[in-house]
């Protein structure tokens, strides 16, 4: 089985009909067991390595095979990633659909994990810094958003401090 870092890669990524034909499976029912699985390969990829950010155009590891000697098209790959958007676990930055952030947790999960670790963690009443919260290697975007959707519950307070990158949390969980 091949692996890109430490990451396994399932068997299929080594078979070129579902891997990198340039075109999307043309019969219904494999083409929607295709995106299935490259939906759950590409979230259980950016998880395990952190990565918060895919370009449609750029080199992403998954996109390509040298093994096969074969890269994803397109159109496969706004597919793909069409279809995490669907679920919620990413969204297009532009127009173009070029850039999209993945989120292998959802806002709203990235909310409910805060809470917990706050809660496990005896801080409930505290005060710290946004750089202070680190979670599984969040991006500062996403937990921003994260932590504004907690504050819009009633369970924090966000304030600036006397820099831009200076702020704030007050939790009250």
């Amino acid at each position: 089985m091949q692996k890109l870092a430490d990451f396994k890669l399932p068997q299929f990524f080594n078979y070129p009909p579902c891997n990198a034909s340039r075109i999307l499976q043309p019969v219904r029912d494999t083409r929607e067991k295709q995106i299935h699985l490259w939906k759950e390969l590409i979230l259980d990829y950016c998880k395990s390595q952190k990565v918060f950010l895919i370009g449609i155009e750029e080199d992403f590891h998954l996109f390509s095979n040298s093994a096969i000697d074969r890269s994803l098209s397109h159109e496969a790959r706004e597919t793909f990633l069409s279809a995490i958007l669907g679920e919620g676990h990413a969204e297009w930055l532009d127009k173009g659909h070029r850039k999209c952030p993945v989120l292998w947790h959802r806002i709203q999960d990235w909310a409910y994990i805060i809470i917990l670790f706050v809660r496990e963690n005896g801080l409930e009443d505290s005060v710290m810094t946004v750089e202070e919260i680190q979670l599984e290697g969040i991006d500062r975007t996403i937990l921003m958003r994260a932590l504004k959707l907690v504050e819009n519950k009633g369970k924090l307070a966000l304030f600036k401090g006397t820099s831009a990158d200076d702020e704030g949390v007050k939790f009250s969980v």
